[in-house]
């Protein structure tokens, strides 16, 4: 792993969420064996925050934009859940 921070935090911006995942648990396997070297256990474990982190903002990227529908007239508006009994 040669990876430097910035560089996967980069190619973690251009990957898909479901392809961070498989990374991510790639990363953590690797991680979870006794025979990784000590510097390849930290680069390792960098590269699973920052892909980590990519995960939680794209899924809260995905949370934002499903509180909000879109309105009769096309216009995107706040969601709200309306219970069956009306109250």
């Amino acid at each position: 792993m040669t990876d430097k921070p910035e560089e996967t935090m980069q190619q973690a911006d251009d990957e898909t969420f479901e392809a961070a995942m498989n990374e991510l648990e790639r990363i953590v396997k690797r991680l979870e064996e006794n025979d990784v070297p000590l510097e390849e256990a930290i680069e390792l474990f960098q590269k699973g925050v920052a892909l980590s982190k990519k995960c939680h903002q794209k899924l809260q990227k995905v949370e934002d934009q499903m509180d909000r529908i879109l309105g009769e007239d096309g216009t995107l508006r706040p969601f709200q859940l309306e219970r069956e009994d009306g109250v």
